[in-house]
């Protein structure tokens, strides 16, 4: 019978891994991300993203989701992986390997827990410089929602079920950092078939009322399967 001591005993060293959640949110205008204040040391009372040390019997994913969950106490995010940062000197306690996650959600009130003294949402022209080498993570998570909006029509997390068109604008251009012409904009979603106009519409001023839309999640898996490319 094996030793239960050395049952993850190797000839080799090896790290400890780490889990990290970049988790993104729209408040209308500006794009914001969720961090925690850390209540322990390394880095007591700096900012950084929800997560920490993966257990021997979970994946990855499930560790991000517990994490995210015993800190925050947001549940449910869709979760997507998209880098492991391995630098040896990343965190001073020991060699910490982290899987990166990024996600998009609705905002939500969040409450700090476990380890992290509060939990907060940040616009990311306030976020302030962050625990162990999270600027770095939060860089990459930026490039690759960038990326991704070609691929991939942002929006459905972010946005309520029924949005103006200048919502949808607007949260475009939170995320590319970017100003559009309105009316080409409008040209080029309506044209990719994945908005669906309602007969609701809503005031935008006071002379002024916009139509509503809703995602068509059926015209979108088409798009994709065909090769989905949105081009600015």
């Amino acid at each position: 019978m094996e030793n239960e001591e050395l049952k993850y005993h190797y000839k080799y060293p090896h790290p400890s891994v780490t889990t990290d959640c970049v988790i993104f949110g729209f408040d209308g205008s500006n794009l914001k991300v969720l961090l925690v204040q850390r209540g322990i040391e390394p880095y007591k009372g700096r900012w950084a993203f929800p997560g920490g040390f993966l257990r021997m019997e979970e994946s990855a994913e499930e560790g991000a989701l517990r994490e995210l969950r015993e800190e925050t106490g947001l549940q449910g995010a869709y979760i997507k992986q998209f880098h492991t940062f391995s630098d040896p000197k990343r965190d001073p306690r020991e060699r910490v390997i982290t899987i990166a996650y990024y996600a998009l959600v609705k905002l939500q009130d969040v409450i700090g827990g476990d380890d992290a003294a509060q939990a907060r949402w940040f616009a990311l022209n306030e976020v302030p410089s962050l625990a162990f080498d999270h600027d770095q993570i939060l860089r990459r998570a930026e490039q690759e929602l960038r990326k991704q909006i070609h691929f991939e029509p942002i929006g459905f997390e972010l946005l309520p079920e029924k949005f103006t068109m200048k919502e949808l604008q607007q949260l475009y251009e939170a995320i590319l950092n970017v100003k559009f012409d309105r009316r080409n904009f409008y040209n080029k979603m309506l044209h990719l078939g994945i908005l669906t106009q309602l007969d609701e519409t809503v005031k935008n001023s006071p002379k002024k009322e916009a139509f509503l839309y809703r995602f068509n999640p059926e015209m979108y898996e088409e798009m994709k399967n065909k090769g989905f490319r949105l081009e600015f």
